[in-house]
């Protein structure tokens, strides 16, 4: 057997030794289960423990109020980037108990880790720690530079962070993500890397209710002995019948928007619709939000150019104004070969990750409270064992039409585009199905996620992984050189390059971080969880 450098052995044992640690620090930010663009405490938390380990922290990076950007350097060389995420999504709270329960004293449409990022975000400060602090103790030169990167369920911050310049320095990358296909529990993405996705909101107003018709001159008017009242007089349809008609009128359209091929979805929110003062006035503003995913580009072109028609129209049948603002646009991700096979090196170095009887006795007390048979081992083989990045990709292929190159959607892909960029996939807590087709309630996900038994064995491995390969990236003289001859090679050249796609979002992008999104609140009755 090879023996393990001495740096990278150093940044395998700072996981180990900081594991217990970690683990608090991990329930800190479960705890908090913050909501897309409204993660306050979890982003300080972050911006507190960086500056104690050194980093210097840029706090509401590209004019986001729960980013960061982190820099630490021990002199000249290569600098390297990755990420915490730490929203959480309404309307999945879960109590880290073996039963279907919302966490106590909130209600149960707040905001609960899925994922979950809770453990994304550690898994990654850790494997940066851990780097750091090798890189310290053997004299290793280069810059690391973490991110803090919210609201990724709307895919919300990176594209703002790539179109502002915060990526282009980067020399390489690493994107940690809780394992979501059995195919990859323990792997890298190999060529078929996450989808586009991209989301919009439209605002329709209605500021001159009183024009949309006229009081007859007979009833009222100049010289009339009769009693004028605006309000008896029709009034305009207004912001109501505005989102209404969009949301029923792009209903009706969906089926024509895309083939049914390419596992493509369209949803929507409404975050206002109304504000009428009395029912004899008109609602004066509402507000729809289309969030899209899709394999390709050009795919997300022709769905957005069907709902700005459909906007456009409804806005002058119902008396509005119309605005509409993007909320975010990535690009599809960009593959790298090396980065994937530096880091499934050391993943083979670390090994999957374990669990211990306690992990096991609670997933098989969830299966006795679903009524069905408890296993001796109640999880998935495919979280127990590594899958080669190439494997991995035959499972993905197997389920795909030759044409689509991307799949699902996450932000990650817009880190691609600026630097060589790996995307690691670690087994999460997953319960194996008593038959086949059979699938558990998504609360036994959200639940483990905040056990430490169950949860800590799959960041742990993480970090380790990402420990090992930022020292990999840093020392061996070839991984890096690799990794960014393929970047050039795919981009034609590097960033600016022929083949190369520039970030969607304009330069001076301002993030959406001022709508109505759901949130905690503190009012004269406490803190409480708002749906705006």
């Amino acid at each position: 057997m090879t023996a393990i450098p001495p740096a990278k052995q150093a940044a395998l044992d700072w996981v180990a030794e900081n594991e217990a640690a970690l683990s608090r620090d991990h329930m800190t930010i479960w705890n908090l289960h913050e909501p897309s663009w409204r993660e306050y405490r979890s982003c300080a938390w972050y911006v507190a423990r960086l500056r104690e380990e050194g980093f210097t922290v840029e706090e509401g990076s590209a004019g986001m109020p729960t980013a960061f950007c982190a820099r630490w350097s021990n002199g000249p060389g290569p600098t390297l980037g990755g990420y915490a995420e730490y929203d959480a999504i309404p309307g999945r709270s879960q109590a880290p108990v073996p039963y279907r329960q919302p966490r106590e004293g909130v209600s149960k449409y707040a905001a609960g880790h899925t994922d979950p990022h809770s453990a994304l975000g550690i898994g990654a400060f850790a494997g940066f720690l851990a780097a750091k602090h090798a890189m310290e103790r053997h004299g290793i030169t280069g810059t690391l530079k973490f991110f803090g990167e919210p609201a990724e369920k709307m895919c919300g911050s990176k594209p703002v962070h790539a179109a502002h310049g915060y990526y282009d320095d980067l020399d390489a990358a690493i994107s940690f993500h809780p394992h979501s296909f059995a195919a990859l529990g323990n792997s890298c993405f190999w060529d078929t890397h996450s989808a586009p996705y991209w989301s919009r909101i439209y605002t329709f107003e209605c500021p001159d209710p009183e024009t949309w018709g006229r009081i007859n001159s007979g009833q009222g008017g100049s010289g009339s002995t009769g009693v004028q009242h605006g309000h008896s007089a029709a009034r305009a349809p207004g912001a109501i019948d505005a989102v209404c008609l969009m949301y029923t009128s792009s209903k009706y359209m969906k089926e024509a928007m895309l083939p049914h091929t390419g596992s493509w979805s369209l949803n929507e929110f409404i975050p206002a619709a109304g504000m009428a003062a009395a029912d004899n006035l008109a609602p004066n503003i509402g507000q729809i939000q289309y969030s899209l995913r899709a394999p390709t580009l050009a795919m997300c072109e022709q769905v957005f150019a069907v709902l700005d028609r459909n906007a456009e129209h409804v806005a002058a049948m119902t008396h509005c104004t119309l605005a509409s603002a993007w909320i975010t646009k990535t690009r599809a991700g960009l593959p790298n070969h090396a980065m994937a096979r530096t880091t499934f090196r050391n993943f083979e170095l670390v090994g999957p990750p374990a669990w211990g009887e306690e992990a096991r006795a609670f997933g098989r007390e969830i299966q006795a409270n679903l009524g069905l048979a408890p296993m001796d081992d109640p999880f998935l083989p495919e979280i127990q064992r590594l899958t080669t990045p190439e494997d991995g990709e035959k499972g993905f292929r197997a389920q795909l039409p030759p044409w689509q190159v991307n799949l699902a959607a996450d932000d990650y892909v817009d880190y691609t585009w600026h630097a060589p960029t790996v995307r690691l996939y670690v087994g999460r807590p997953t319960l194996a199905p008593p038959e086949p087709g059979f699938r558990y309630p998504e609360w036994t996900r959200y639940a483990m996620g905040g056990v430490p038994a169950c949860i800590d064995p799959m960041w742990a491995t993480a970090g380790r992984v990402i420990g090992a390969t930022l020292i990999d990236l840093l020392t061996d003289g070839t991984s890096l050189a690799a990794a960014q001859a393929e970047f050039r090679d795919r981009t034609g050249g590097g960033i600016g390059g022929t083949a190369w796609v520039a970030p969607l979002l304009p330069k001076d992008f301002e993030a959406p971080v001022n709508y109505r999104w759901p949130e905690y609140v503190t009012t004269a009755r406490g803190e409480g969880w708002t749906i705006p």
